[in-house]
């Protein structure tokens, strides 16, 4: 007798037998032992859930011998023929090859003759999102409306591939995924009848495998049992799939846990050895992460699906809840990041790397050998060594009288007594100071603020004037020498005129940003800071050359906003005055020949400001507001000339004097007849009755800037 495949052998014959799908077959077995039939059913589910094996099911149910029940006899004629396929009522369709319409219509018109020996004719249609429109179509009216002796069983991967005219007429059921704990209970099951040894965790893998399909599952059991000769056992099976062993996935996560480097990477060799997808070892690992993160949150909602239930519930104990978090975030960084790893290996040890430099350094359990030092400075570094804080104890400090608080640079019982000098009131630079001992304060001093620290306002204070010259002999550059304050008197407990501090001789002056001007009092004279000379533009630099030319409206001169902003954003053109007079004679001309000329750019507007004096001959004299001066030499008075030549067709010699033209040009005439067309515009909108009523109605305001004229084509 030929060997028959654990899938097609251990295909359940009866409700009880089915493996999950509770809610649908409570649904079934409720409407057959009540006698509430419909004439459609549609099973939707991906492969391997039951779907077919629902069906055939129902048809026994419908045609037993000993009547219409939820528990067909299983001994009868039908029941047997059912089983193996043979039941003449029992007509099972593949759309996936009968997918034309023709098929459809030779299936439909054997609908309306009887059973021939059951009690219902029972047409069971597997992949029915495979038919084409017109045979849907063609199905639609008899599956609404069929004969009383016909059921239609209808199943699908893909019901959104359906039509909504067929779902509405059909009971549907979506079948779901099988877990893997259902799996494995059921492999338990077939694999103890079949006297075949197994070991638990091969199961597990199989499970997982199956990804939620019980037909895939009994078919990789058997390629297990064949592999294993016999036996299904964990390392056959994971040498079979060829996916990784969970258990180094907790070898990774416990080298983490204990921050130790030559353990982690250990484990990486192990994982290369077996030549691993590595970007699916580290979604392994972020499953495992996900896990122990729910285990921290809510122990019991942790399920085996897996079987390490006890391994995430130990390491959630053993991990805190924000490792998990930074490891986790890590590994979604990481994966995202892996394609542009040199290789997939090194991606992902730089990854698991990551997750060892930046966990924190104070948790228990922190990395047992720190990382090198690298000679970078540290943000906990000694202000002695830190120039900036080196440069707030050079500054001179004076304790005002009212001044807000501001925190000190150094501390005054630190900080070097200042060199006596005969005069108080002034401040002066040591050249060479002494260190001596600080004198005894009412308060700490605070610090001259620096370029980042606002100078403090002082109330009621004379002026006093800072020698700056004998302070830029003393070495200490104009930038960084402080504003001046107010002479205040001594503390009571202070018998010694005060005098400010002055910078070490070991440390260095740094030349900070200017100080904030407008944070510094009235009452305080602050001298000028010499700024750097900002380079003079060359008056012999040529402006940019004009390589663009564009067409020109003959009536409106719209040139002006169609110029090439590259071009002219070095140069900022100032809107043309109005004309001393209108044009007439030979400026009228001017002003007709400018856009046939076809110029634009600089030439452009050189032109536009120009207006027609004088013509001797071929000699043309123009006239240019001196306004534009910036824009016009020689090289753009020899593109004008040339386009002059093309438009007539003779050489003609053009002279062009700095002189405000007296008639009006082609840049006023254009700025005029846009002021005429904004006013125009405006007195459209202002006098439109709809405006009018809107205003008077609900106190309607026309905004100033928002009406613009429209623009003729």
């Amino acid at each position: 007798m030929s060997y028959q495949v654990l899938a097609r052998k251990w295909r359940p014959r009866s409700f009880r037998e089915m493996v999950g799908q509770t809610h649908v077959l409570k649904a079934l077995i409720n409407a057959l032992d009540n006698q509430r039939l419909h004439h459609a059913y549609l099973f939707t589910g991906t492969r391997g859930v039951g779907k077919t094996t629902i069906a055939r099911i129902l048809a026994k149910c419908l045609n037993c011998e000993t009547g219409i029940s939820s528990t067909p006899c299983g001994q009868c004629s039908v029941c047997r023929e059912i089983d193996e396929g043979r039941f003449v009522d029992l007509i099972e369709v593949d759309a996936a090859s009968r997918t034309k319409v023709e098929d459809t219509r030779e299936l439909l018109d054997n609908v309306q003759y009887a059973p021939s020996r059951g009690r219902y004719k029972v047409y069971l249609i597997d992949e029915v999102h495979m038919l084409s429109t017109h045979s849907f179509n063609a199905l639609l009216k008899t599956l609404e409306e069929p004969p009383p002796h016909v059921k239609f069983l209808l199943a699908t991967t893909d019901p959104q591939k359906l039509p909504v005219t067929i779902l509405s007429r059909c009971l549907q059921f979506s079948l779901k995924n099988m877990p893997p704990e259902r799996v494995v209970e059921h492999l338990t099951h077939v694999l103890g009848a079949e006297n075949v040894p197994f070991e638990e965790d091969a199961l597990w893998l199989l499970g997982r495998a199956a990804d939620g399909s019980m037909r895939d599952a009994m078919s990789l059991t058997d390629q297990a049992i064949a592999f294993g000769e016999g036996k299904v056992l964990a390392a056959d099976v994971r040498a079979m799939l060829g996916s990784l062993d969970h258990g180094q996935v907790y070898g990774v996560l416990h080298a983490l846990l204990e921050g130790d480097a030559r353990a982690l990477l250990e484990a990486v060799r192990h994982l290369a050895e077996q030549g691993p997808d590595w970007n699916g070892v580290l979604a392994e690992i972020l499953n495992v992460l996900h896990r122990v993160a729910i285990a921290q949150a809510l122990p019991e909602a942790v399920d085996n699906g897996q079987g390490d239930r006890e391994r995430v519930l130990a390491l959630a104990q053993a991990l805190p809840a924000e490792d998990v978090q930074f490891y986790y975030q890590m590994g979604l960084i990481g994966r995202r990041d892996l394609p542009l790893a040199p290789d997939p290996r090194s991606g992902f040890e730089m990854v698991l790397l990551r997750m060892l430099a930046f966990r924190p350094a104070d948790v228990d359990g922190a990395p047992r050998s720190p990382l090198k030092d690298l000679g970078i400075s540290k943000a906990t570094a000694d202000s002695s060594s830190n120039p900036v804080a080196g440069a707030a104890v050079a500054a001179p400090v004076v304790a005002p009288a009212a001044v807000p608080a501001v925190p000190p640079a150094v501390p005054a019982s630190v900080m070097p007594e200042p060199a006596p000098t005969p005069a108080p009131s002034a401040p002066q630079v040591a050249a060479a100071p002494e260190a001596v001992v600080a004198q005894p304060v009412a308060e700490a001093a605070p610090a001259v603020p620096s370029s980042s620290t606002p100078v403090p306002a002082v109330a009621e204070a004379e002026k006093i004037d800072l020698p700056w010259e004998e302070a830029a002999a003393s070495e200490v550059p104009p930038e960084i020498a402080p504003a001046p304050v107010e002479e205040t008197p001594a503390p009571a407990v202070a018998e010694a005129p005060s005098a400010p501090l002055v910078e070490p001789k070991a440390v260095e002056p740094v030349v900070s940003a200017e100080l904030p001007i407008a944070d510094v009092p009235a009452s305080v004279d602050v001298p000028p800071v010499a700024e750097a000379p900002t380079p003079e533009a060359d008056d012999d630099d040529e402006p940019p050359m004009a390589d663009d030319y564009y067409e020109t409206d003959s009536e409106a001169y719209a040139y002006l906003d169609a110029l090439d902003p590259a071009e002219d954003s070095a140069v900022a053109e100032p809107e043309p005055l109005p004309a001393v007079q209108p044009a007439t004679g030979l400026a009228a001309e001017w002003l007709d020949l400018f856009p046939r000329l076809g110029l634009g750019g600089l030439t452009g507007s050189i032109a536009a400001n120009c207006t027609l004096v004088a013509i001797e001959g071929d000699t043309w004299r123009l006239h240019l507001d001196p306004a534009q001066s910036a824009l016009f030499n020689a090289n753009q008075q020899r593109r004008l000339n040339d386009a002059l030549n093309q438009y007539h067709g003779r050489p003609i010699k053009l002279e062009i004097e700095l002189i405000r033209p007296e008639q009006e040009t082609p840049a006023q005439a254009a700025a005029r007849k846009r002021a005429e067309r904004q006013r125009a515009a405006e007195l459209s909108i202002q006098s439109d009755p709809l405006v009018q009523q809107m205003i008077q109605q609900f106190a309607a305001v026309i905004r100033d800037g928002t009406i613009e004229p429209v623009e003729s084509v």
